[in-house]
């Protein structure tokens, strides 16, 4: 079974047509897939994905990009955590590419829910573009690694990714591993230890090739998970047992969730 570690399936180029995506993951044998929360006020509809459909997830958080949006708390997202479908604190991190003067209230949004992360004694999904130092800064500060999580749609370079792995966390890639220019990705993909890898859509953005500039899906993580492979050397089916295995071992509660 492959698994899609980040997807945004609420969005509406994608909710208004769950069961062929649905139909499309099972085609392609994809039996998981983590719904990303982006919003306090949009996660009834990641919730109810995750409730409707016994192969999604959910988590909860506040994207860094999200501006004029209610701020969350750290008991009020580990209270959000607390529901059966929930395996995760985030999409949470620091955006400088649409920030450009760095604020500092995205810095504290991220402080809350590696907090609650803690306390809720769930993962992080981390988001980081062009902010990679405040980023690991924050993570080690607030002490990140105790809960853990995974670094999404990594694009950062390997001196970066180390750094992450080193506070504990897993790097996932995403559609653009597949781009033939993605030099810096594509390098890291074939260095990442193998345990410690997840392999994402991140849909409706960023379909992988054959599929690029199209809108992605779950279902097209197998060309992530296929081209991933391909750098590395290894079958598919390695590739798959993997980072399947992976996913499972850092949001532990999921394979039940999942199965039910």
């Amino acid at each position: 079974m492959l698994v899609d570690s980040h997807c945004h399936l609420d969005f509406p180029q994608l909710s208004d047509s769950i069961e062929q995506v649905v139909d499309l993951m099972q085609a392609n044998g994809v039996g998981c897939a983590l719904c990303i929360g982006v919003t306090l006020e949009d996660l009834p509809r990641v919730l109810a994905l995750a409730e409707a459909w016994p192969l999604l997830l959910a988590s909860v958080g506040v994207h860094p990009e999200a501006t004029e949006v209610r701020e969350p708390t750290v008991a009020e997202l580990v209270e959000l955590a607390g529901h059966p479908r929930v395996i995760a604190i985030g999409e949470t991190g620091l955006d400088y590419y649409w920030h450009k003067d760095a604020p500092e209230w995205q810095r504290e949004r991220f402080r809350t829910h590696i907090r609650a992360a803690r306390q809720a004694q769930k993962p992080l999904v981390v988001h980081t573009r062009e902010a990679a130092a405040d980023t690991l800064r924050l993570m080690e500060e607030e002490g990140a690694g105790e809960a853990g999580g995974v670094m999404h749609c990594f694009t950062e370079t390997w001196t970066v990714a180390e750094a992450a792995l080193d506070q504990g966390f897993y790097i996932s890639l995403s559609g653009i591993v597949t781009f033939k220019k993605a030099l810096t990705v594509r390098e890291v993909a074939q260095r990442v230890p193998l345990d410690r890898l997840l392999v994402e859509t991140d849909s409706p953005y960023l379909a992988p090739v054959p599929y690029r500039g199209k809108t992605n899906q779950p279902g097209y993580v197998k060309q992530v998970a296929e081209e991933v492979a391909r750098l590395r050397g290894l079958s598919y089916e390695a590739l798959v047992d993997a980072t399947t295995a992976n996913f499972f071992r850092l949001f532990p509660s999921a394979r039940s969730k999942v199965t039910q």
